[in-house]
């Protein structure tokens, strides 16, 4: 069948476009693959600063990706351990992290943030129970004493766990818990700080696991913004304003007979 020159001309467009379309998705990573990219990332990255930084008091990293360059901002109790000797520490960590994970140079950057509070973060009193225990104090008087700071900080309530052998060689668990501690439910995102830790005994692994929950703070500074939204405030009454005396009956009658009367 002969086919016209208009019909040949729209043909090859159609092929052109798809052609076009195809290779622009080649190019593009998939939305589910860039997302288990960056959870792996953050992974990875987590786990490397937690053992290289858990005696400075690692508390979290948090990575923003801007168009220039990508920063990660590691959170921590001592800054100054962190950032070292004349910033010596945090730049050897900036080139490790380039060179793991092939990054362009002067592509990254690591910066170091002091935690405000440090009784309300969970993943900074794992740590310091873990290194409590390392160092051969009891179980009960590490726990009860990292129970006490928390509280003394200004934390509603607080939960330790620690399973493992413990004494024997029975593997058991215990818990310690102070305050009051909720566990479902939307304001568990933002009032609840936990953290798991594993410390390697000579009689084994022990487990460890703390929960925190901080305190309400309107400014979001030691605590989250947010109120609880079961909680009740109750009012001061109101001083109750007596009402005005108005004019006497007799008056009044006075009034209802005058004008009877002119009627």
């Amino acid at each position: 069948l002969p086919i016209s020159q208009g019909c040949l001309t729209l043909l090859s467009r159609r092929i052109a476009a798809h052609h076009h379309s195809a290779m622009a998705q080649q190019a593009q990573i998939s939305k589910k693959r860039k997302f288990v990219a960056d959870g792996v990332f953050n992974a990875e990255l987590n786990e490397f600063l937690g053992r290289t930084l858990g005696e400075d008091g690692y508390a979290g990293v948090e990575v923003r990706v801007t168009p220039i360059r990508t920063e990660i901002i590691i959170r921590a109790t001592r800054t100054r351990e962190v950032l070292g000797e004349k910033g010596r520490r945090i730049r050897e960590l900036t080139a490790l992290v380039q060179k793991r994970f092939g990054f362009p140079e002067n592509s990254v950057e690591l910066f170091a943030e002091r935690v405000e509070n440090r009784a309300s973060c969970a993943m900074a009193q794992c740590e310091s129970l873990r290194y409590k225990l390392l160092g051969g104090l009891a179980v009960r008087r590490a726990c009860y004493g990292v129970l006490r700071f928390i509280m003394e900080n200004g934390a509603t309530g607080v939960e330790v766990i620690i399973s493992g052998k413990l004494r024997a060689q029975r593997a058991k668990a215990m818990k310690f818990k102070q305050g009051y501690l909720i566990s479902t439910g939307e304001p568990k995102k933002h009032y609840i700080s936990e953290a798991v830790r594993h410390v390697l005994m000579r009689q084994g692994v022990l487990g460890i696991k703390v929960k925190i929950m901080m305190s309400h703070d309107p400014e979001g500074k030691m605590g989250p913004k947010m109120q609880m939204p079961d909680k009740i405030t109750v009012h001061e009454p109101k001083e109750e304003v007596p009402p005005m005396m108005g004019p006497p009956e007799q008056e009044q009658y006075a009034e209802y007979n005058n004008e009877e009367a002119a009627a």
